[in-house]
Parts: structure tokens; C-alpha cells; sequence
């Protein structure tokens, strides 16, 4: 061969070796499929692994066999948590400190590149089913414009698991289109997940995001599964209960399918509440006694207007629990922003217990590296802690920054300051206190005022939130008769 048919060969393997590292590695270096579940307002004290008397097999298992990651925080309310896991960005930063009312013109900021959007450019398939709870009333904010191949579920706040129904229009769609189908939500959702597990591309690695509405209001739950319970006095710890084992028992099933396909030892899980569980004790002694004196009036409910029977219904009938911790859903105590998580991977995670904190801020980050992936194009608020999932080091993170109903919180811990409406900030030793019941602020001023700087710097970006009083005109009921069009057809350009 001559010397120019030599470099010609050498040019078109420098070409081929081109376009092979252009495209994704999927053979023996693939990276993983990854799915993530969230559950919807499960309480601490809601699961079999720390200790609940709800059973569910699926998750202690998955918890045994895996990594639990015991203080996973995220904000205490569903909209706020669901940015942070989305763009890796603070919530107080994007504005989102509130759910999402149905009134909401917008939703997460455009200008965000959403974890969705980082795998399918890595050559993953993305998949979301269930609870989407980011904006929907403009086309652009949608599921499908937001970096998922495929959506199926609610675009607003909690449905109704027989009717699909959220503040007076049908909220169940798939792709934009609005879907009229018979069933229970938590079983709609696992069918859907399990379709799309099936019928996937098996050339290329998949990322399902299986948001469930379970176990949110209103308490709704099939018969057999009520049955299960009967011992349960309460009829709502009973239909709680119940709905957190049809979730469970649905999450089995997924994995179940990974194992018939050959892909649970290839597949990456994470699992984690949105926020912690709605009980009547999350909410000021006075709020608690007018809406019972209230429903006492009527008779259980439900009362003449429709924003007190809105107040009645989140006030009274939620059924979490959140023992040992202190408070619950939308409060900035620990019962309202830990929640059960774990990391299950088969082959590569060994059975452990991770105690570093970790938030849903750093979800994000850190699947991008459990996976390969380049990193975030913008660092945000969270940051890459696989060496901390896999038990290679232990680093405290930056100072994470919550906000609730009742205030703000930076955790840094095992420290935590608590600055609640008005009234003086609270200290506490998280390692040595969890329940946040001994107030040390007198004791350790150093302490408290590395804090306080550490949440007055907190970047804030402008709230995005619907005025209250137009969101009570309009209440963002859970089910019930439909007075307009379905969600999916209001969408504008």
C-alpha cells in the first residue's frame, strides 16, 4: 500500500472513531436506566422500614437491599420540591414557595434546563407518568415541551383516584390530549409505567419519572384494599393506610418488570416523598378547633361555601404520620421536610444506611453523575453526592434553605434555625434532637448567627405564587363534579 492509501485508511478511521464518540456508548459501558418515584404527602411514620404499622413490603425491601438515605429533605410542599428535583435549583431562588394554584399563569422558569431535557440529550428515552404540578396554562410549560418524550397523568395538584377531577375540571391526559378512562389513579399510573417499560426502545437506556398522586387527599382507596385494614378504627388512617400499600404494591410491580426484562441489575431507583404527610396536629390549635366546631355544625361536612369546605377537608381528613418528627406537610419542621427516601441499584449499591444529608436539590447533580453524564451547564443549589449514596465519603453539603406556612429554616447540620412568621428564632441539634423539642438559640449565639446570615444571603427570586384570596375564590378541589373543560384544552401558545 502507498503512503497516500495509507493516510486515506487513516483518515477514515479517525472519521469512524468520530462519529462512534459522537454518539452514546451503550454497550459495556452503558449507563443506567434510571427511575424515580415520588410519593405524594407520605409521612415518615408511613412506611414498614421506619417502623409504621402500614404495610409495605415493596419499600423494605427495596430499603433493605439498597442504600436508605435517612435525612433526605426537600421543601415542605409539592410545587416547591418538584422544581428543586427538575432543575437542581433552589425553589426560594426560582419563586416557587407555594403550590401551584390551577389559577397560575405560569409555572417553573423557561429559562431552567430541566433534568429531562439533560438525558434525553444523552441519548435517553424519557418517560413521566403521574404528577406534574409545574405549570400547564401555556403550551410551553407542559411535560412534553419540558424534555419528556411521553407524559401520562395530572398537570395540576391532587385528582380525585376515581373521577381524574382537580378543581372542577378533568385533569388526566396523555400527551396533551385529555384522556376519559375507567380506573383508580395509582393503578392507571403503574399500568402506564409498566407499558412503557415494556415497549421501550431496548437499544437505548430509559429515564421514567413515576410521580404518584398517592397517598395526597382526598382518601379514596378500593374496597379490598379497605378491607385489609378493617383493624384500623379511624375510616381515615384506615383509607390512608390503604392507599399507601395500592402504592406500594404498584412500585413492586415496576421493579417486578425489571426483573422479567432482565434490567433491575441496569437500572438505577430512587424513591422519596414530595414533601412530609398532612395530619390535623400540622395545623395551629385554633384552625383545628374552628373547622371541627365547624363540621361538628354540619353534621361531619360538607360546610355551605366552598372555601371553608376546602379548609375543612386539608385541615380534617388528612391521615400521615410523622413520629418522632415535629410537624407535617407545608410547616418548616423536620415532620414537614424529611421524608422516607432510598436509592436502590442491585449489583452496584450495597445494603446501607446513609446518614449524610442529602435534598432534592441534589438530585439532579448526583444522577447525572451515578449515570456518566456531563454535569449541569449552571451550577445550582444542589450538588453531585453519589460518593455519598455509595458509601465512598461523608461531606457535609452547602446550608439548605427551606420555606413553609409557618417560615423559613436553614439546615446545616446537625444544626437547624428555625425563623417562624414573626416570633424569635428557634435553634436546634438535629443529631442530638430530632424531634426539635429543646430550643438551644440562648445557648449558642455563635451558632445562630452563622445561621441567620446563612438564610438572609439565600438568593429569593420573585414569588410566582397566585394571591391567596383569588386561589380561595376558585379552590383547588380534589375530585368532584366538573363545572368547565377538561385541564388539557386551556392551554394558549
Amino acid at each position: 500500500m502507498g503512503s497516500s492509501s495509507a493516510l486515506r485508511g487513516l483518515l477514515c478511521l479517525a472519521a469512524l472513531a468520530c462519529v462512534l464518540l459522537a454518539r452514546p456508548v451503550l454497550a459495556d459501558t452503558a449507563p443506567p436506566n434510571v427511575v424515580i418515584i415520588v410519593a405524594d404527602d407520605l409521612g415518615w411514620n408511613d412506611v414498614g422500614f421506619n417502623g409504621s404499622d402500614i404495610r409495605t413490603p415493596t419499600l423494605d425491601a427495596m430499603a433493605a437491599r439498597g442504600v436508605r438515605l435517612s435525612r433526605f429533605y426537600v421543601q415542605s410542599s409539592c410545587s416547591p420540591t418538584r422544581s428543586e428535583l427538575m432543575s437542581g435549583h433552589s425553589a426560594l431562588a426560582l419563586g416557587i414557595t407555594r403550590p401551584f394554584s390551577k389559577l397560575q399563569p405560569a409555572g417553573l422558569p423557561l429559562s431552567v434546563r430541566l433534568l429531562p431535557e439533560y438525558f434525553r440529550d444523552a441519548g435517553y428515552q424519557t418517560f413521566m407518568v403521574g404528577k406534574w404540578h409545574l405549570g400547564f396554562r401555556q403550551a410551553a410549560y407542559l411535560p412534553n415541551n419540558r424534555g419528556f418524550d411521553h407524559f401520562y397523568g395530572n398537570l395540576t395538584g391532587g385528582v380525585g383516584y376515581w373521577d381524574h377531577v382537580h378543581g372542577g375540571g378533568l385533569d388526566w391526559q396523555r400527551n396533551g390530549a385529555a384522556v376519559r378512562e375507567e380506573g383508580y389513579t395509582t393503578h392507571l399510573l403503574r399500568d402506564e409505567a409498566l407499558r412503557l417499560v415494556a415497549r421501550r426502545d431496548p437499544s437505548r437506556p430509559f429515564l421514567l419519572y413515576l410521580a404518584f398522586t398517592a397517598p395526597h387527599l382526598p382518601n379514596e382507596a378500593p374496597a379490598g384494599a379497605l378491607a385489609r385494614y378493617a383493624d384500623i378504627p379511624d375510616v381515615r388512617r384506615r383509607t390512608h393506610a390503604a392507599m399507601v400499600s395500592e402504592m406500594d404494591a404498584a412500585i413492586g410491580e415496576v421493579l417486578a418488570q425489571l426483573r422479567r426484562d432482565g434490567l433491575e441489575e441496569d437500572t438505577l431507583v430512587l424513591f422519596f416523598s414530595d414533601n412530609g404527610g398532612l395530619n390535623p396536629g400540622v395545623f395551629p390549635p385554633a384552625v383545628r378547633k374552628l373547622m371541627t366546631t365547624l363540621a361538628n355544625w354540619f353534621d361531619g361536612g360538607p360546610l355551605p361555601l366552598r372555601t371553608l369546605e376546602f379548609m375543612r377537608v386539608n385541615v380534617l381528613e388528612g391521615a400521615a404520620d410523622n413520629a418522632p418528627l415535629r410537624g407535617g406537610k407545608q410547616s418548616v419542621y423536620e415532620g414537614g421536610i424529611r421524608v422516607p427516601a432510598l436509592a436502590y441499584w442491585p449489583g452496584t449499591l450495597a445494603p446501607a444506611v446513609a446518614s449524610d444529608v442529602l435534598t432534592a436539590a441534589d438530585v439532579l447533580p448526583t444522577l447525572l453523575a451515578a449515570g456518566g453524564l456531563p454535569p449541569m451547564a449552571e451550577p445550582g443549589a444542589g450538588s453531585d453526592r453519589w460518593a455519598v449514596v455509595t458509601g465512598e465519603t461523608s461531606h457535609r453539603p452547602a446550608p439548605y434553605v427551606v420555606s413553609g406556612a409557618d417560615g423559613e429554616a436553614v439546615l446545616d447540620h446537625p444544626w437547624k434555625l428555625v425563623a417562624a412568621g414573626s416570633g424569635e428564632p428557634e435553634l436546634y441539634n438535629l443529631e442530638a434532637d430530632p424531634g426539635e423539642t429543646r430550643d438551644l438559640v440562648a445557648a449558642e449565639p455563635d451558632v445562630v448567627a452563622r445561621l441567620r446570615a446563612a438564610l438572609q444571603a439565600a438568593p429569593r427570586g420573585a414569588s410566582l405564587a397566585v394571591p391567596l384570596w383569588r386561589a380561595a375564590l376558585d379552590p383547588d378541589f380534589f375530585g368532584g363534579a366538573e363545572d368547565r373543560p377538561p385541564w388539557s384544552e386551556i392551554q394558549t401558545e
